[in-house]
C-alpha cells in the first residue's frame, strides 16, 4: 500500500473496486495522477463477479438500436483480447434458428451488422451451419436444422478486475480493499473522505483528501450518493438481477450456444472450467439490498427449462452444481422491462458554484470497461491538471498479459522449460491465471515439494501465499471464487482448511512462532 504525508492530497478518490472503480483508477495513475480506491469488501466482490463472463458486442441489443453501444463494444473486443490474453480467449457461438421466433432474414441482418460494425481483424467471421452434419447439432433437439456460427470473446470477469487494481497499485495508486467510505465533504478545493478500515466489520478510522471524487460503487451508486456524499442526483439506476447456473458438462466440443425464448429474450450455454457448463442469464429488477441478492428457485427453473427446449437431454434443477447472482446498476431510462433497460452507460458530472467534482457512474458493461474510463477521464479532464495525458490504457497490457493472442501455448513451455517437474495441467492453469507472471510465483522453486501443502484440486500453499502477497486475498472465497473458480473443485472441508491456513498467515509472525 503507497503511504503519504497526513497533510498530502490526493489528485483522485475512487469509491468502487468493480471493473469499472479499477479501470478509472489504472487509467488515472497510469496519467501521472496520485489516486486512491476504496472498495468496502474484495474486489469485484458483487456484480462484477457474476457476469456471463463474455466480452462481447450484445447481438440482442440491435434490437433496440443501442448501434452506439454495440459498435464501441465490438471495437474493444479485440483491444481486451491483446490486452490480456491469459484470461480473454476467442468463442464461437452457435444461435439454432428457431421456427416461430426471429425469422432467419433478420438474424443473418443482424448478424452481418455484427461482423462489420467494429474493426473486426482477427476474430472469425459469421457462417452458416447444417445442423444435421456439424458437431453443434448433435446435443440439440431433433428439429433444429439451420443455425449461425459467430465470434465473441469469454473473459475469467473477476480477475480482469484484480489485474486493473495491480496494475494501478504497480502504477503508484494507493489501492485500498476492505476499507469503506463513511462520509465525504466537499471543501473549498478538495474532497475531505472519512473511511473506515475493515470494511463492514470497522476497524481504524481515517481522513483523506482528494480534488476530485469519483462514485464508481455500482449497485451502491445511489447510496454512495444519498448517505455518503449526501446530493440529490436527478439521474436515476435501475437494479436488475442476473443470475446463472453451472451443471456438469452438457456436450464434448468447445463452442457456446446462444438461444431465443419465446418471451423474446435469449440465455446462453457456454462450456465452463472444462468440466461444466454455464448457462444464463435472467433479468428481472431487484429491489432488495445488493448483497443479499441470490438465485431464487423460479430462475433456477427458467434456466432449466429454457435450455431444454434445445438440449436433447433435458436440464433439470438437481444436476445445478452451483449458482450465482448479480444486481446490474443501470441507468434507468424508462424501459418497461428490465430486458429492455439500456446497458449503455451515464457518467453525470457535478461542479456547480467552483465546488471540487464529483463524478458518479451509472450502468456500463464488462466489455465497454476501458472505454468508460477514458471518457471519465476526458469529462474529468477540465478539472485536474494531473489528467492532461493522453489516453494509454489501448494496447497496454495487463500484469502477466505481455504475449501475443495467440502464444499461450508458447508461454506454457516456457513454464515448462523452467521448471520441468510441473505438469502441463498445473502449468496450463496458472498461465490461463496469471499468464506471464507465473514465473513469478515459481520463482527460486526447484521441485514439486517446493509449491507446498496441496489444499485440494491443485491449489498450492505457494499459489495461496502468491495470490495473499499479490493480489490482496484474504480468505477463502477470495481465492476460490474470485482469483480462480476451484471453489468447483474443493470440498466443504478443504475450503475450511484453506480458510484456516490463510487466517494463521494474516496474524502477526511473533504471535505465530509464540505457538
Amino acid at each position: 500500500m503507497t503511504t503519504r504525508a497526513l497533510d498530502s492530497i490526493y489528485d483522485l478518490a475512487v469509491i468502487g473496486g468493480g471493473v469499472n472503480g479499477c479501470g478509472i483508477a489504472r487509467d488515472a495513475a497510469g496519467r501521472g495522477a496520485s489516486v486512491v480506491l476504496f472498495e468496502q469488501g474484495d474486489f469485484a466482490g458483487a456484480t462484477s463477479s457474476a457476469s456471463t463472463k463474455l466480452i462481447h458486442g450484445g447481438l440482442r441489443y440491435l434490437e433496440h438500436y443501442e448501434f452506439r453501444l454495440v459498435r464501441e463494444a465490438l471495437m474493444e473486443r479485440e483491444v481486451l483480447w491483446a490486452m490480456a490474453p491469459h484470461i480473454i480467449r476467442p468463442l464461437r457461438f452457435v444461435l439454432p434458428h428457431h421456427d416461430g421466433l426471429r425469422p432467419a432474414w433478420l438474424l443473418r441482418l443482424g448478424l452481418f451488422l455484427y461482423d462489420h460494425l467494429g474493426g473486426r481483424r482477427l476474430l472469425p467471421a459469421t457462417r452458416t451451419l447444417d445442423l444435421t452434419r456439424d458437431e453443434a447439432g448433435k446435443p440439440l433437439r431433433a428439429g433444429y436444422t439451420r443455425g449461425f456460427e459467430y465470434s465473441d470473446c469469454w473473459v475469467e470477469d473477476s480477475r480482469l478486475v484484480v489485474l486493473n487494481a495491480l496494475d494501478a497499485a504497480e502504477r503508484g495508486a494507493d489501492i485500498r480493499p476492505r476499507c469503506r467510505v463513511v462520509s465525504a465533504e466537499q471543501a473549498a478545493d478538495h474532497w475531505r473522505i472519512e473511511v473506515q478500515e475493515g470494511g463492514e466489520e470497522g476497524g481504524a478510522r481515517e481522513t483523506i483528501r482528494a480534488r476530485v471524487l469519483v462514485n464508481a460503487a455500482g449497485p451502491w451508486v445511489h447510496q454512495v450518493l444519498a448517505q455518503v456524499v449526501r446530493v440529490n442526483s436527478p439521474a436515476n439506476v435501475r437494479l436488475v438481477q442476473g443470475s446463472h447456473i453451472v451443471v456438469r458438462k452438457l456436450y464434448d466440443h468447445d463452442r457456446a450456444y446462444i438461444f431465443q425464448n419465446a418471451d423474446g429474450r435469449i440465455i446462453f450455454a457456454i462450456p465452463y472450467e472444462r468440466d461444466f457448463t454455464l448457462i444464463g442469464t435472467t433479468d428481472r429488477d431487484y429491489k432488495g439490498a445488493p448483497h443479499e441478492v441470490k438465485a431464487s428457485d423460479e430462475e433456477i427453473a427458467y434456466l432449466c427449462a429454457a435450455a431444454s427446449e434445445y438440449f436433447k437431454a433435458p436440464v433439470t434443477p438437481d444436476q445445478v452444481v452451483w449458482t450465482y447472482s448479480g444486481v446490474r446498476p443501470l441507468y434507468d431510462d424508462g424501459a418497461s422491462k428490465a430486458q429492455e433497460a439500456t446497458r449503455d452507460y451515464v457518467l453525470e458530472l457535478e461542479n456547480g458554484d467552483g465546488k471540487p467534482p464529483l463524478l458518479s457512474v451509472f450502468g456500463g458493461k464488462i466489455t465497454t470497461y476501458r472505454r468508460l474510463a477514458e471518457h471519465a477521464i476526458e469529462k474529468l479532464g477540465p478539472h485536474l491538471a494531473a489528467l492532461a495525458k493522453p489516453s494509454w490504457t489501448r494496447g497496454a497490457p495487463l500484469p502477466g498479459g505481455d504475449f501475443a493472442v495467440k502464444d499461450q501455448p508458447r508461454v506454457v513451455a516456457q513454464i515448462r522449460r523452467a521448471h520441468p517437474w510441473i505438469d502441463e495441467a498445473l502449468a496450463g492453469r496458472l498461465v490461463r491465471a496469471y499468464g506471464t507472471r507465473a514465473l513469478r510465483l515459481l520463482d527460486g522453486m526447484r521441485s514439486c515439494a517446493d509449491l507446498g501443502r496441496v489444499f485440494g484440486a491443485d491449489l498450492t500453499e505457494a499459489e495461496v501465499r502468491y495470490l495473499m502477497r499479490e493480489e490482496w486475498a484474504r480468505s477463502a472465497a477470495d481465492v476460490l471464487w474470485r482469483r480462480s473458480k476451484l471453489g468447483l473443485r474443493l470440498s466443504a472441508d478443504e475450503a475450511a482448511a484453506l480458510d484456516a491456513f490463510m487466517i494463521d498467515e494474516q496474524r502477526p509472525a511473533a504471535r505465530r512462532a509464540a505457538q
